[in-house]
C-alpha cells in the first residue's frame, strides 16, 4: 500500500512540474495573455484610427455637396447653362 502511495505521490509531483514548468504551464499562458491583451489594445487603436479615416473619407465626398449646396443657397451660385428659378412665399 506504501508503495502505491509513492508511486501517486510520484506522478502528482509530476504533473505539477509539468504545470508549473513544462512548454504548455502557467508561466506560458501568463506570457499569452500578455500578449493578447497587447494586441487587443493594438486592434483598438487601429480600428479607431481606421474609423477616423473613414469618416474623414466621408467628409471630403460628401464635403463637395455641402459646399456646393451652400454656395447655391447662400451665395446664389448658378451653374452653366442653369436656368435659376426663386419661389419667395409671402409673409403672413
Amino acid at each position: 500500500m506504501r508503495l502505491v502511495t509513492l508511486a501517486l505521490l510520484a506522478l502528482l509531483a509530476l504533473v505539477h512540474a509539468e504545470l508549473w514548468f513544462g512548454k504548455g504551464g502557467v508561466p506560458r499562458m501568463r506570457d499569452l495573455q500578455a500578449k493578447l491583451t497587447a494586441q487587443t489594445a493594438d486592434n483598438d487603436a487601429a480600428r479607431a484610427r481606421n474609423d477616423q479615416l473613414e469618416a474623414e473619407v466621408r467628409d471630403f465626398k460628401e464635403g463637395q455637396e455641402m459646399v456646393e449646396e451652400k454656395a447655391r443657397f447662400e451665395l446664389g451660385m448658378i451653374k452653366p447653362d442653369e436656368i435659376y428659378v426663386q419661389v419667395n412665399t409671402p409673409k403672413r
